[in-house]
């Protein structure tokens, strides 16, 4: 018997609720805390259980704000909002909203990656569901004790978190991060949202000897055992939750294309890392493209780090150089892909499947001068020699865009387009304020992780773009849902990416802008949404709805108030 129900009536979220007293305050999704009114307490038995005054959501919000600024930390802040969404949702996203460009590095990157490392020795309360494989053959049951009507799930093996890797069961923060985020932008009510670790064990040796982790301690799965874990998993998923949109998030590169290829049909997933990173790239290129003149055809891209996300980029890229009318040969030579050994050439062997689309052969290497069969091209050859528009960083190795590389790129091209998207902050190839010093401030700059604006020159401020997939994601899982998408199609990336172009002002531009402020973000996802949409129905992989795709959009969008609560 669920002891509480949501539902919406009249275009408001209102909560049917049994329970009373101290479990009505435990309950952060109806908990009011100090703003329940008079008849409120009488009838969920809260009489004497808070202090008599009546607090406005409004007072509630500074309250907030001041606790946050009493903390002299990033991760005290990260666990005093922690805190706050265990406790009351609502208020959370509340002030959340409130201050969301100053919050957002608190919620996900770069703080969430501290979290992670130190999710043991704060853990406060368990959130979401943690699946083991002492659950085989019991998943399904596992997940059915979820209350609700969920529709939205972030599931992650925890095994490539940001740019810190294995973090066994501290990877947790992860799909709580983002669902906040798809909340906060989305409006994706949190009661239809559920965060969900696949908590296989850990390779982590400081996680296995540490006496306060949390996890499943045992080596990690892998092989046939890891995939029967996923296998189940998956159609645990679709019995207790058939209408849900999954999302995979920070799975191993192997895994994370595997995995999507192999499940995508069978329920309507995507991978953010792998599309939303592809499509939040596709977009800045294009936004550069636009400040500069250049079309989609007319770029010349290299990518350093031929992992998930690279290949992802690389992808995304290539369509909208086809949709712009380059081919062949041309189409071939506008992108190059190093991963850690160097240049992806004919003359080696790849373990990775994935890579060999990019691989050039050897003779098409030499045409370009990157043919020496004595040596693997390094990433100043390969800019030297095929002068690149657009140099894009997902190595997650800090430096690796060096002042050699830079200079020599800038030599060749006006405006270069420079995204060192690692993350966290500690693994960006460049910093901003070196990309725009040895490109004389010509660069268009793009990061994984937030960075100050920069002073260049006498009065020129610069401001530096993070290249977030909060842009993408929101919106995408938005979209699926608001049309009951079957499946979740790259095109639809694609649409959500091009919208994004859009959006960028021409102000944006002017100041080195190449995303529109994340103070919009509310609008920028509805917006994509639409997008969105409407491009899975024109692939036949949803319906239009009867009131129309905008209706069907805003009607998900739920604004932190309240609930009216109906004691039953």
């Amino acid at each position: 018997m669920e002891l509480t129900r949501f539902f919406r009536e009249n275009g408001r979220w209102m909560a049917e609720v049994r329970k009373r007293g101290r479990d009505v305050l435990r309950d952060a999704l109806i908990n009011k805390g100090s703003a329940f009114d008079d008849d409120e307490r009488q009838a969920l038995g809260l009489r004497g259980l808070l202090p008599e005054r009546q607090a406005t959501v409004d007072l509630q919000v500074q309250r907030v704000i001041e606790a946050l600024a009493r903390r002299n930390t990033d991760l005290g802040r990260y666990e005093e909002l922690a805190d706050l969404h265990d406790r009351n949702e609502t208020l959370f996203f509340r002030v959340l909203l409130a201050r969301l460009q100053d919050l957002m590095p608190i919620v996900y990157t770069p703080t969430v990656g501290e979290a992670s490392l130190k999710y043991s020795q704060i853990f406060h309360r368990g959130r979401g569901r943690w699946i083991t494989p002492k659950h085989r053959g019991h998943m399904a049951d596992v997940l059915r004790e979820v209350q609700g009507d969920i529709r939205l799930i972030v599931v992650t093996d925890n095994e490539r978190i940001l740019g810190l890797g294995d973090q066994g069961a501290g990877g947790m923060v992860i799909p709580i991060g983002k669902l906040a985020l798809y909340t906060a932008a989305a409006g994706i009510h949190p009661s239809q949202t559920l965060p969900v670790s696949l908590d296989v064990g850990t390779d982590n040796k400081r996680l296995q000897e540490d006496p306060m982790y949390l996890g499943y301690r045992h080596p990690r799965l892998r092989g046939a055992e890891y995939d029967e874990v996923v296998e189940e998993f998956v159609h645990a998923v679709r019995e207790a939750f058939p209408r849900a949109l999954l999302q995979w998030e920070d799975f191993k590169k192997g895994n994370a294309i595997r995995l999507l290829d192999r499940y995508r049909k069978i329920l309507p997933s995507f991978n953010d890392d792998i599309q939303g990173t592809a499509a939040v790239a596709l977009a800045g290129m294009l936004a550069a493209g636009r400040a500069c003149g250049r079309s989609p055809s007319q770029e010349r891209v290299v990518i350093l780090g031929a992992g998930a996300a690279g290949i992802g980029i690389a992808n995304q890229i290539r369509a909208a150089m086809r949709r712009d009318g380059l081919g062949g040969d041309n189409l071939r030579s506008a992108i190059a892909l190093l991963d850690s050994q160097g240049m992806l050439r004919g003359d080696r062997e790849y373990a990775d499947s994935y890579k060999l689309e990019y691989v050039w052969p050897m003779e098409f290497a030499a045409q370009k001068g990157l043919g020496s069969p004595d040596t693997l091209p390094d990433l100043h050859a390969v800019v030297a020699a095929l002068e690149p528009t657009t140099l894009i960083g997902t190595s997650g190795v800090a430096g690796t865009f060096p002042e050699k590389v830079v200079r020599e790129m800038a030599r060749h091209v006006e405006a270069p387009a420079i995204f060192p998207y690692s993350n966290p902050t500690s693994k960006a190839e460049a910093t901003p304020v070196d990309l725009m010093e040895w490109t004389e401030g010509r660069a268009y700059v793009a990061t994984g992780s937030p960075f100050e604006p920069v002073a260049y020159g006498d009065d020129e401020i610069v401001r530096i773009s993070q290249g977030n997939n909060v842009y993408i994601f929101p919106g995408v899982g938005l979209g699926a849902l608001a049309v009951e998408a079957s499946q979740v199609t790259d095109s639809m990336f694609t649409a959500a990416a091009l919208r994004l172009v859009e959006l960028v002002s021409d102000a944006d531009l002017a100041v080195g802008a190449l995303y529109p402020p994340l103070s919009q973000l509310r609008e920028i996802t509805h917006r994509i949404a639409i997008a969105v949409a409407e491009e899975a129905i024109r692939e036949g992989v949803a319906v239009e709805p009867t009131d129309g795709v905008a209706e069907a959009v805003a009607s998900w969008m739920w604004e932190p108030e309240y609930p009216e609560i109906r004691p039953t």
